[in-house]
């Protein structure tokens, strides 16, 4: 674990001996797929760190369906909104996959921000590029039509390979799951990769999709 926690943004400019004294607060979940961790009007207990899977965060909505604001994979954090305003969770966490995190209690988080400067650093850092990606999300949904969306999306995901004249994205929800995400009907979000496979923009497979030229796809986008 302590590797894993090292790598982490969240812990980039701590010491070995800092990391070993926070590693400490930490306790492992391994948790199933379909996992409820909180629902709104949860007490928050503390923060999460996701070191395996993928964790669907979503709002309520008045017809009983739900609004997915987020999906937290690998190195990503979840709680500390909660936790430092020290209300309930107004969101829903749920595993989408069989899932390994790990758990800080809420004192414990306290605790470490008053005694390791770097780490309360790191925190407002997160916080921080939370703020400015869901004002990237509120102006994407205000000014992008939804086929920009879906693109913008699927070259979020290549991680910094783009260089490679092709290649793959697995896509790490279900379309609906995706689909809310980015703000759109199932059926509209299944339509626009029907069209841009129709014009042989991306191949899908399921969950698969292959982008044969990146700088074609991107220039769709533009």
């Amino acid at each position: 674990m302590g590797d894993f926690l090292f790598n982490l943004p969240l812990f980039n400019g701590l010491s070995r001996d800092e990391l070993a004294s926070i590693k400490s607060e930490f306790w492992q979940m391994d948790v199933p797929r379909g996992t409820t961790l909180f629902r709104p009007g949860d007490p928050c207990s503390g923060i999460h760190v996701v070191v395996s899977g993928h964790v669907k965060i979503a709002l309520g909505t008045a017809d009983g369906a739900e609004k997915v604001v987020d999906l937290a994979g690998p190195g990503q954090t979840l709680g500390e909104t909660a936790v430092f305003l020290d209300r309930p969770h107004k969101t829903s966490a749920e595993t989408l996959s069989d899932s390994r995190l790990l758990h800080m209690a809420k004192d414990k988080v306290f605790a470490a921000v008053e005694n390791h400067p770097a780490f309360a650093q790191r925190i407002i850092a997160g916080l921080s590029q939370r703020l400015d990606r869901f004002i990237s999300d509120l102006e994407s949904l205000t000014l992008h039509s939804g086929t920009e969306r879906v693109v913008a999306y699927l070259l979020s995901r290549l991680d910094g390979e783009e260089r490679r004249p092709h290649l793959g994205v697995t896509l790490p929800a279900s379309k609906g799951v995706i689909a809310s995400r980015l703000n759109l009907t199932q059926e509209h979000f299944s339509r626009i990769l029907h069209d841009l496979a129709a014009i042989d923009l991306i191949r899908v497979d399921g969950r698969y999709i292959t982008i044969p030229n990146v700088a074609q796809l991107r220039a769709r986008a533009a």
